[in-house]
């Protein structure tokens, strides 16, 4: 995505988690809740869901459904690619593994807030773009993250990363 003077700042997606709502108790659209914060996932995949929690970081995720089927897809962690020192600025200087490696440190690295809730992945504000390849082999999965909430869906293995990326979250 282009950064405040028209530069792109990129990084390589190298962990995500899955949420399928809703019958995932861990999904924002548990039980079939919608909201003003929630209405985005329910539309047809290919947009940007961002939300905002713990009052201090925002979240990026990816709708991945067909319309009015809440289904996201969180980018939990990027290796930075372009734009390195303006995520270095945003992040106020950050050893450079610790830029994006958690969403909502990749989300402030990346310039990501509300603005972006609801924008087209194929647009011109952000986008995903094939990067390069990596074989099933390189990728490792289980559970996801701070979601002891969920009873039967905590243990469900959605959660997928690079094996040995230094940029996945703790």
């Amino acid at each position: 995505m282009p950064d405040s003077n028209g530069k792109r700042v990129s990084g390589k997606i190298v962990e995500v988690e899955a949420y399928r709502g809703p019958e995932d108790r861990a999904s924002h659209a548990y039980g079939g809740r919608r909201t003003k914060r929630t209405e985005t996932m329910y539309r047809t995949g290919g947009v940007a869901y961002v939300y905002f929690v713990y009052g201090m970081y925002y979240q990026f995720n990816v709708v991945s459904n067909v319309g009015d089927v809440p289904h996201a897809i969180l980018v939990r962690a990027l290796e930075p690619v372009e734009g390195i020192e303006t995520m270095r600025e945003r992040r106020h200087s950050h050893p450079d593994h610790n830029l994006t490696n958690g969403p909502g440190k990749l989300c402030i690295a990346m310039g990501i807030d509300r603005q972006l809730d609801g924008a087209d992945l194929l647009g011109d504000r952000v986008w995903i773009e094939e990067y390069e390849s990596v074989s099933t082999r390189r990728i490792a999965k289980g559970p996801r993250i701070g979601i002891d909430y969920a009873e039967a869906w905590i243990d469900k293995p959605w959660r997928f990363w690079i094996k040995n990326n230094s940029y996945v979250s703790r």
